[in-house]
């Protein structure tokens, strides 16, 4: 999967089967769907599911809260545009994942 279909699948009602805890979390952001993204990022306490757990608080303005998950994904802690941040999560998850 690549990052166009990935965008084409938030169409969808459901996430693609097969994605990891930390891209099914930005799908439900997609989708609009912070309690849902929040969960499936909590689903992977590792690197990756921290890394869009602090994508997420920066987006919902808990900056502090942000910025602990960004130390716990071993990342520079994001201040610029949110779209280009969830564009490059999932591109390095997806290339992280051998989509």
């Amino acid at each position: 999967m690549n990052i166009a279909q990935f965008r084409e699948s938030v169409k969808d009602t459901v996430p693609p089967a097969g994605l990891t805890s930390a891209l099914e979390g930005l799908w439900w952001d997609a989708k609009g769907n912070w309690e849902k993204a929040h969960e499936s990022a909590q689903r992977d306490e590792g690197p990756d599911g921290s890394w869009v757990h602090a994508y997420l608080h920066r987006k919902q303005g808990d900056l502090p809260n942000a910025k602990y998950w960004y130390r716990r994904a071993d990342r520079t802690v994001g201040y610029g545009d949110l779209g280009h941040e969830w564009q490059s999560i999932v591109n390095w998850l997806l290339r992280a994942a051998g989509e």
